[in-house]
């Protein structure tokens, strides 16, 4: 087969697991109503917000551990191994009696799927060196949203007398472990990808230093975690925002939760990806550009869903933040790309993740606390504007690494400017 041809293939292959990666999540959000009346342990929306969080800080504690095992060891395997284990903890979900239970199967998700982004992301990039990697990402991306749009009629799923939460989770847990056997068959590792070496270069030593002591990749790791504190707020507490704020049904609330911004954000990240290719012909920091536009969109749109007085205002305002959110996350492995070295791109990913789902774990606790407390929702999410102007200045700071840079030489034609 064509590398070509090939590194599409791979990225096809991927989408299912996209899909199933985050519909798993999304499900639990948009059932929330459903699944505390029948685990009346549940008692709060702080240890709902308890329970959110759990998933997130044991997935973001070993994403580095399994993006360093890509690395280490090969992206293929990592994958499919990821796949099978958490779609079997989703079909357990769905057989939990008690709140302690449901802590016990979030967090055993976390640990599964935490294996997962970083070393799919990494199998990409292998793939796709040069002109099509952020349309690639992108692409990738928009599984992963398509997962959110699916789980947001959980609602209805949960509603229905004749399914219900528990049939949507053992569903989805039979689909993906049915789908581990033949990925395990067709998915590649990239021919001749810089991984799986023995060396000394390839130590966790010698990575952890390298990555802690890289100025720019200190800084992506900031940007990439601010943003995600409204993000993760938005994911999995708006479905029951706008269901009391506005006073509709848990189904409505589920899709215009996740829908319309989640369009929104294939959206982002087809045409994100697509301007970032185009825009890394011209200058070395094209990517950078397109990223610091959409977070630039988040800015109005994250203050706007927490100041928006109609179910239609706030929707709009959600658009936005997809759009946005798009052209962030099609692009944030792709500049990952550029300042760390490749047999490093899985491991950093996965520090990526640990620090930015750990803030989210963090956030979800915070917000349910701060609803028990009764603050106002506009004060929040005006808070999380702030941050998104913040993170702005921090993307712009990134530089990308000259040789990383020439990796690329199809990438970028004579006419390319460089930074100083």
């Amino acid at each position: 087969m064509k590398p070509a041809r090939a590194a599409w293939l791979a990225v096809v292959l991927l989408l299912p697991v996209a899909l199933l990666n985050y519909l798993d999540r999304q499900m639990l959000a948009s059932m929330k109503f459903s699944v505390m009346a029948d685990i009346p342990t549940i008692a709060t929306e702080a240890n709902w917000g308890r329970m959110l969080g759990q998933f997130k800080w044991v997935y973001a504690f070993l994403s580095p551990v399994g993006g360093y095992l890509a690395d280490r060891f090969g992206r293929r395997h990592t994958i499919c191994a990821s796949l099978f284990v958490w779609s079997a903890v989703t079909w357990a979900t769905g057989h939990v009696t008690s709140y302690d239970g449901l802590l016990l199967t979030r967090s055993l998700m976390g640990i599964s799927e935490a294996f997962y982004i970083p070393a799919a992301l990494a199998l990409i990039a292998d793939h796709h060196v040069g002109p099509t990697r952020s349309r690639a990402v992108g692409l990738h991306q928009m599984a992963i949203y398509c997962g959110v749009i699916v789980g947001g009629f959980g609602g209805f799923v949960a509603d229905s007398p004749s399914l219900g939460w528990r049939w949507a989770f053992g569903a989805c847990g039979v689909a993906g472990m049915a789908y581990a056997l033949p990925l395990a068959f067709l998915l590649r590792d990239a021919p001749g990808s810089a991984i799986a070496t023995t060396g000394p270069g390839s130590s966790l030593v010698r990575t952890a230093r390298e990555l802690l002591t890289n100025r720019s990749f200190i800084l992506l790791v900031l940007y990439f975690t601010l943003p995600a504190l409204a993000g993760w707020v938005v994911r999995d507490w708006m479905p029951a925002i706008l269901k009391q704020q506005f006073g509709i049904g848990q189904g409505l609330a589920g899709v215009s939760a996740t829908l319309y911004w989640q369009v929104a954000a294939i959206l982002g990240a087809l045409s994100g990806g697509w301007l970032a290719d185009r825009w890394m012909r011209r200058h070395e920091r094209g990517r950078i550009f397109v990223s610091a536009i959409g977070m630039s969109l988040i800015v109005p749109a994250v203050f706007g869903v927490g100041h928006a007085g109609t179910l239609a205002v706030a929707v709009a305002f959600l658009v936005l933040f997809g759009l946005g959110w798009g052209f962030f996350d099609a692009n944030n492995m792709p500049i990952l790309c550029q300042v760390v070295r490749p047999t490093q791109r899985a491991t950093g990913y996965g520090v990526m993740n640990m620090v930015s789902i750990s803030g989210g774990g963090f956030a979800d606790w915070g917000f349910g606390a701060m609803r028990d407390a009764r603050v106002p929702i506009d004060a929040i999410f005006g808070a999380f504007s702030g941050v998104a102007v913040v993170s702005v200045v921090l993307v712009l700071l990134i530089r990308p690494r000259p040789e990383l840079t020439r990796e690329l030489p199809s990438e970028r034609g004579p006419a390319v400017r460089r930074s100083h």
